[in-house]
């Protein structure tokens, strides 16, 4: 598989604005590394895509475990990056403010590689459960998967409220589940399998030992991790930061179901 050709990457002109309107002064720490991160791999891709994709074929039969590194962080083209990026600043402004730099970075770092691990789990379940060795080579990129785990983790913390999925408002403990049927069915070729495997470690962490087990293992390694729960955040003056004003760029159930174009690689 070659890489897309280059031409004027709107997405990217797109994300870019988006960040300059909320300021990068706005944007905590780790959140902006993560978008800079992103962006620095769609421009210097360490391998091309067919080379950093996971799937189980390639991952766990062939032992190339870094594709579990880099599948997170590279994009098929400009827009897939765009919408995944936008939802990262929407959700990373959030969740960093509530958890915390430190943990927040902490829970990036898991998830992106927890999600890679479920997915390839999901994957080699489909193919033994239905005898279907077409799902061991299903080759998935980008960062949905860690998207639809930050989702849950925010649906948790702000349980109350609805979400616009096709029109119909979903309470947001419900609003995952209905995406994620939702776009399979509006872009069958979306990576299924890890769209689910980031709904299940977010699940994990909010509802099972996942916390529990991070919590223990930054105490073990001694990572100085200050996770702060439900609590607020004050400032040297005693203050509590403001919380982040309506940007513009919270994306619709519909919008972010647009971005699904070439999320899955497979490779026969």
């Amino acid at each position: 598989m070659q890489r897309r050709s280059r031409g004027i990457n709107t997405g990217l002109i797109l994300l870019l604005s988006q960040i300059f309107h909320v300021g990068i002064t706005n944007i905590p720490p780790v959140t902006l590394a993560t978008l800079v991160l992103n962006i620095w791999f769609f421009l210097n891709p360490l391998k091309p895509l067919f080379e950093s994709c996971l799937s189980v074929e390639k991952c766990y039969q062939q032992k190339d475990w870094q594709r579990l590194l880099l599948s997170p962080f590279h994009h098929a083209d400009d827009w897939h990056l765009y919408f995944n990026m936008a939802s990262m600043l929407w959700k990373g402004i959030n969740l960093e403010r509530r958890l915390g730099s430190r943990w927040f970075a902490y829970v990036i770092v898991t998830f992106s590689l927890l999600t890679g691990v479920v997915y390839l789990f999901l994957e080699f379940a489909l193919a033994e459960f239905m005898d279907e060795p077409g799902f061991r080579r299903n080759c998935a990129v980008g960062f949905s998967g860690v998207l639809f785990a930050l989702k849950v983790l925010n649906n948790h913390y702000c349980p109350g409220g609805f979400a616009n999925i096709l029109g119909f408002p979903v309470p947001n403990r419900f609003a995952c589940w209905a995406e994620l049927v939702a776009i399979h069915f509006i872009s069958p070729g979306t990576s299924f399998a890890g769209h689910l495997a980031g709904i299940l470690v977010g699940l994990m962490y909010t509802h099972g030992p996942l916390k529990k087990i991070m919590k223990k293992c930054a105490g073990i390694f001694s990572f100085n991790m200050h996770y702060y729960g439900h609590q607020d955040h004050f400032n040297s003056s005693g203050t509590s930061p403001p919380s982040p004003p309506p940007y513009g760029f919270h994306l619709s159930a519909e919008e972010e179901m647009r971005r699904q174009r070439l999320r899955r690689f497979d490779h026969q």
